[in-house]
């Protein structure tokens, strides 16, 4: 076997076990929604129309649903490209490392969590986030990510945003404690929510540097339009 063979074959090994870490989170995580479990920081669920439309507002179970789009892709072919895949892919990766270091860093600490809702919880916020930029990072593919992917990617986390706060105004519910207009106020929210769009920036500008000056991978990809 050469080592382009070898390496393709690791890759798709590795997008593989993302793919079925990150179904089985998801799948986890709704089944624990319909059983009437709490849904990431829910004290008291709701009906359940009213769980499920709250866990796919989620920006953790949307960056995974992103990251298993991707994953699912690559472990069919290592190497593909696709002009509007790229943005999928790109915002994945990024949603997901905000993902985790949001969580690390804000959440963490404020939520309780015991059996299988704890699984789901380390799941989708810490096992995920690793396996996602562990493998972009060893088997890419790259070069992919050009400015045009960046806008496009970035489009995504903005108007989650937007969403999420006009929602919120009209319903009183915020999928997290630091985006609650009610209890934090706009200034306080405005602070955070600028300090995660930083985080976005930043993330973004590093993806594109990485991308731009590592070596291809698999060996042998090239950009294409």
């Amino acid at each position: 076997m050469t080592e382009a063979a070898a390496t393709a074959t690791a890759a798709r090994r590795w997008h593989l076990l993302t793919a079925v870490v990150v179904v089985a989170a998801l799948l986890l995580q709704l089944v624990l929604v319909i059983d009437g479990g709490r849904v990431l920081d829910d004290q008291r669920p709701p009906d359940l129309g009213v769980r499920l439309g709250r866990l796919v507002s989620y920006f953790t179970i949307q960056s995974n649903l992103l990251v298993a789009i991707a994953a699912i892709t690559l472990a069919r072919d290592p190497s593909y490209d696709g002009r509007w895949w790229r943005a999928v892919r790109l915002a994945g990766l990024v949603g997901i490392t905000v993902t985790g270091l949001v969580h690390f860093v804000l959440l963490r600490p404020l939520i309780d969590l015991s059996g299988w809702d704890w699984a789901a919880d380390k799941l989708l916020h810490m096992v995920v986030p690793v396996l996602a930029v562990v493998g972009w990072l060893l088997f890419g593919p790259r070069p992919r990510v050009g400015l045009t992917e960046v806008r496009r990617a970035i489009a995504w986390p903005v108007a989650w945003l937007v969403w999420t706060l006009a929602v919120g105004t009209l319903t009183g519910w915020y999928p997290y404690p630091f985006l609650d207009v009610d209890a934090e106020g706009w200034a306080r929210v405005l602070a955070a929510a600028g300090m995660v769009t930083l985080l976005f920036l930043a993330l973004f500008a590093a993806a594109y540097q990485l991308d731009r000056r590592s070596r291809p991978a698999p060996s042998g990809a090239s950009v294409s339009s």
